[in-house]
């Protein structure tokens, strides 16, 4: 259990905020599920309790349960005759009202102290980590087709540190404040944004949906949480366990809707005062067009931010180790099926490391097995999250078999006839500017282009103009030289920044994440900065000194 040191509760909570001692707060531990363990034992009973089983998942506004007649259904990936969930879609009417009642509620919740509202995600970071620990892994595995390694990496290790350490982050903001000189105090006040935030998630992590939603409102700020239709299971069981540790009604409202519909309600309201997205290219710019297209509707300037995914790459030097090459690619490019913003996509290799570093690919390529992650813990990816990520990456693949330029050398083969199942496949292409090292993929398909050793720097500026995307990429050598030329010509070519490591795996207060270019606004969750952004301070001058005259001495 974590415990909060007395000395932050004793904080003046008046006008004036004193110094603070720090909040000590660690990553959560990663859980090993091996066999005979109790967290193993506890999540296959999770697992089989949702066997055959469909949730009822209603819109929440305030603590109403809410049902509109445009019933949806969460599918599991690798068994699509499973209804995981059935939920619907919040109309025009509906948003509306939660737009309402978040903006009555506002006020109050902004001016309750930063501790007390810190005090929730705390409590909810205990209790995810704890007792709720296996339901939010199951929910995850059995709706959005996470191995149960990946849903303890996301689902508890990752949304338990969001919410701790942001928690932390807020309190100590608290400490930061400007300077007082003699006859005058200085104080800054950090307000949530007068308004609402729109919280737009994903459903590749159930942690960014706990992130975009929970932070925001840590800071004072109302919310409406519109998460992803493919996660929806999952993120209504963080909503409730955050309701359970104390978040009032109409903080957060929980509000599955369709995009265009989602997207139109909120920015045509004046009370818009922010964003938190992750999500595609198409759908970030069409919300940032339609807010500036309404500037002269709102009471403030919307906070944009959002994250956009990327075209992350490895370089390889002939320095490289070929064994940290081979394994770190691996589970890049195919752990979660490809489907992590973050995922190695485009691959260079210098033809005198090609034949070893493709045998071991294909090596490893031939022991992956692909499947149900919930009746065999020993799958190493399972199905893509949906139909229409399954059609694009056929699309994809039969791109690959037709171009005279591509030549599949691993994989290939789809089927959804049970599961929308996507072989991990590795590409072979003989022009680096073929679409296939463009453009985002979103699943489990490698695109390599093996360059002659000695033009790494013709490659590195290849790999620097190739994409419109700059989020994640990783360059693998031994060489300090090369390392050095690499950092220079790739300084902003990638948000997240591996040397020898794989382009996934950023932990919160380790790598905080997000990439710029047409990857996202770059805002850094999982670091400390990230909190200002839902935060609107206010400069408070209180002088003790009365002021008697008002002519300068230069003027006497």
């Amino acid at each position: 259990m974590l415990r909060v040191p007395a000395s932050v509760w004793r904080c003046v909570r008046g006008f004036r905020t004193s110094l603070c001692s720090s909040v000590h707060v660690q990553n959560e531990p990663i859980l090993s599920f091996n066999e005979g363990t109790a967290e193993r034992a506890e999540l296959l009973k999770a697992l089989d309790d949702l066997q055959g089983r469909t949730e009822d998942i209603p819109c929440v506004v305030g603590d109403e349960h809410l049902w509109t007649s445009d019933i949806r259904h969460q599918l599991s990936p690798f068994n699509h005759a499973h209804k995981v969930a059935k939920f619907c879609y919040a109309d025009k009417e509906l948003i509306n009202k939660a737009i309402v009642a978040s903006v009555a509620a506002r006020k109050e919740w902004d001016l309750r102290p930063v501790q007390d509202r810190a005090q929730i995600l705390f409590k909810a970071a205990d209790v995810i980590s704890g007792p709720r620990r296996a339901e939010v892994l199951a929910k995850t595995m059995i709706g959005q087709g996470k191995t149960v390694v990946q849903a303890e990496i996301d689902a508890a290790a990752e949304l338990i540190d969001f919410f701790r350490f942001n928690a932390k982050h807020a309190i100590e903001l608290t400490t930061q404040q400007p300077l007082s000189t003699g006859g005058s105090t200085n104080t800054t006040l950090y307000r949530g944004l007068e308004g609402f935030v729109a919280a737009v998630a994903p459903f590749n992590f159930t942690a960014i949906g706990g992130n975009l939603a929970g932070t925001p409102a840590l800071m004072g700020n109302v919310v409406l949480w519109k998460p992803s239709d493919a996660a929806v299971l999952a993120s209504y069981a963080v909503y409730k366990i955050l309701r359970e540790c104390g978040l009032p009604p109409n903080i957060i409202q929980f509000l599955p809707a369709d995009g265009p519909v989602f997207g139109d309600t909120v920015t045509s309201s004046e009370h818009l005062a922010g964003i938190n997205f992750t999500g595609s290219v198409p759908t970030f710019k069409h919300l940032w067009k339609q807010v500036a297209e309404n500037l002269d509707v709102y009471r403030t300037f919307p906070r944009l931010a959002g994250e956009c995914g990327g075209k992350n790459f490895h370089f390889v030097h002939s320095s490289a180790d070929v064994q940290s090459v081979v394994t770190g690619t691996i589970r890049s490019a195919f752990e979660y099926g490809g489907q992590k913003c973050s995922a190695c996509s485009r691959m260079y290799v210098p033809d005198s490391l090609w034949p070893q570093i493709k045998q071991g690919l294909l090596d490893v390529h031939k022991d992956m097995k692909m499947g149900n992650p919930v009746d065999d813990f020993n799958t190493f990816l399972s199905a893509v999250i949906d139909e229409k990520s399954f059609a694009r990456n056929k699309k994809w693949l039969d791109h690959a078999r037709t171009s005279s330029s591509l030549k599949v050398i691993a994989g290939g083969n789809c089927d959804d006839s049970k599961g929308y199942y996507v072989e991990p496949t590795i590409v072979e292409t003989s022009d680096p500017q073929d679409a296939i090292m463009k453009e985002e993929i979103f699943g489990p398909i490698l695109s390599v282009y093996v360059y002659p050793e000695q033009k790494y720097r013709e490659v590195l500026q290849l790999i620097d103009s190739t994409s419109p995307y700059a989020l994640t990429g990783a360059v693998f050598a031994n060489d300090q030289k090369v390392l050095d030329e690499a950092s220079i010509i790739l300084r902003n070519a990638a948000g997240n920044f591996y040397i020898n490591d794989k382009s996934t795996g950023s932990v919160v207060a380790q790598q905080p994440f997000g990439g710029a270019r047409a990857s996202g606004t770059n805002d850094k969750p999982g670091g400390p900065h990230y909190i200002l952004r839902w935060t609107s301070p206010q400069v408070v001058k209180q002088t003790h000194v009365p002021l008697r005259g008002w002519r300068y001495p230069y003027m006497d």
